[in-house]
């Protein structure tokens, strides 16, 4: 699958955190990371100065002061009903829509935060060009996916691994979004 018109000057990184199991939180969206990675992730969110998340993962970071803890990223919310937000975030009803948004603000660059569903979709649509993995050295039992069923499938290139604290590695991987 090409990148559409519209995504073309967009570069789409999805960040996530997870479990070697290959969850990003537990049944009840508590996501118990190490400092290392908590530290990372600001850093990356404040690096790229945006940030594309899902209207639950919007919910989740709004209640625990994320956004301001992470230097207030331009966000935008993909969500698929109507969200009252304060005004500095921005609400899309698809992923393609994002772009128009980050767009308009002069970036080339999007950082992909989440959660399930959006990172599925960003997947299905050939919108992902990099996947940066902070690999927790934890299971959960039950929890939320990196994906949520996709109908798609891709190839990965390593680019880079590195550690990053104690127990934590990091995976930077390039996505062939052809199909």
């Amino acid at each position: 699958m090409e990148r559409t018109p519209k995504a073309k000057n967009i570069r789409v990184t999805l960040y996530m955190a997870m479990t070697i199991n290959g969850f990003i939180a537990k049944e009840n969206d508590k996501t118990p990371w190490s400092d290392a990675t908590w530290a990372s992730y600001s850093t990356i969110v404040r690096n790229f100065g945006n940030m594309i998340v899902g209207r639950r993962t919007f919910e989740i970071m709004q209640k625990a002061n994320e956004f301001h803890k992470t230097g207030n990223p331009v966000t935008v919310i993909v969500s698929n009903s109507s969200l009252k937000v304060p005004d500095q975030f921005t609400v899309v009803y698809t992923p393609e829509e994002a772009f128009d948004i980050l767009e308009t603000k002069g970036f080339t660059k999007a950082l992909l935060g989440g959660g399930s569903k959006l990172n599925a979709a960003y997947m299905e649509r050939g919108l992902v060009d990099e996947i940066v993995l902070d690999i927790e050295p934890q299971i959960f039992g039950r929890g939320i996916p990196l994906f949520h069923e996709m109908k798609v499938e891709r190839k990965l290139v390593l680019q880079e691994s590195i550690r990053i604290g104690q127990d934590v590695l990091q995976l930077h991987y390039r996505v062939r979004n052809k199909t």
